[in-house]
């Protein structure tokens, strides 16, 4: 593996997103959110396996004690038996609206945010699960992406992908956003900031919808690395593997036409590369 991208599971994803390394499975879960489907790689053996859970799963994590949670649309579930069952936390939000993507904090709680599926209103948010109850913390915007937070737990990124803004907050023990400010602002030729993750380093990891890669920002913003892949629809990065230093990258081919497909095969696929600094192992989530 190198800093080259990698495919590792040629897939045809709608739109793949959410991947998250399971550091007891030894393996990387992503989803499908618009086929409904849950896909978990083994990287040891190179072989992957597909659930199809039905809803739209944005976003998989792990429970303290066992067991996977999935938010889909308006709400988080737990998984049994392959399909998404108890609801654990039930979102109010407009009908048009579903879950994105997510990330689980040293404290156990998990941050998640909220978007208009038809990308017509404001409507999304960013929503924080503690100890089982859950609360909207504010960051409206059309779509949500991230949120991703820092080493010791006191900043939260916050992307409002429509306008191409990754927000910073300062977080406490209380689940709430503070002294927010602009991070970084990208420009029409960048494409759109999709999800974000921040690596050991405390650098922060951001995929480019229509931006053909993934980039990698220090603390201050500057720009460290820029990663091509040879997609457009480039979604969330997540680090795995026996050290945390293999970055796995999920992409989409939802909305391109047959020639854009003819120019992007591997849209869709799960793709692969050595990362500069490792990752940090997810939290699970505590629910009391």
């Amino acid at each position: 593996m190198t800093m080259f991208p990698e495919p590792v599971w040629r897939l045809e994803a709608l739109l793949g997103e959410g991947p998250a390394w399971f550091s007891q499975d030894a393996a990387l879960y992503f989803v499908d959110i618009k086929r409904g489907l849950l896909h978990r790689f083994d990287p040891a053996s190179q072989t992957g396996e597909t659930l199809a859970v039905g809803g739209k799963p944005s976003f998989v994590v792990p429970e303290r004690g066992g067991g996977l949670l999935v938010g889909s649309e308006h709400g988080v579930f737990r998984l049994k038996d392959g399909q998404l069952s108890e609801c654990v936390a039930s979102i109010s939000q407009p009908n048009d609206n579903r879950t994105n993507d997510a990330t689980v904090d040293g404290r156990g709680r998990l941050w998640f945010g909220t978007m208009d599926e038809r990308e017509e209103r404001a409507t999304g948010a960013l929503w924080c699960l503690d100890q089982g109850n859950l609360c909207c913390v504010g960051g409206q915007a059309l779509v949500t992406n991230g949120p991703a937070v820092n080493g010791d737990g006191s900043l939260l990124y916050h992307v409002d992908s429509v306008s191409r803004t990754i927000w910073r907050f300062e977080v406490g023990e209380q689940p709430q956003l503070a002294r927010g400010e602009v991070f970084l602002q990208l420009g029409e030729e960048d494409g759109h900031p999709d999800g974000v993750v921040i690596d050991s380093e405390d650098c922060l990891w951001v995929a480019l919808w229509n931006g053909w890669g993934v980039r990698r920002y220090a603390p201050d913003g500057t720009l460290l690395a820029h990663i091509a892949l040879p997609c457009a629809r480039v979604t969330k990065v997540a680090f795995g593997g026996p050290d945390l230093a293999t970055a796995f990258v999920t992409t989409a081919r939802v909305g391109l036409n047959a020639g854009d497909l003819a120019e992007q095969p591997l849209a869709g696929s799960l793709f692969a590369f050595d990362a500069p600094a490792p990752g940090r192992i997810l939290p699970s989530v505590v629910l009391g």
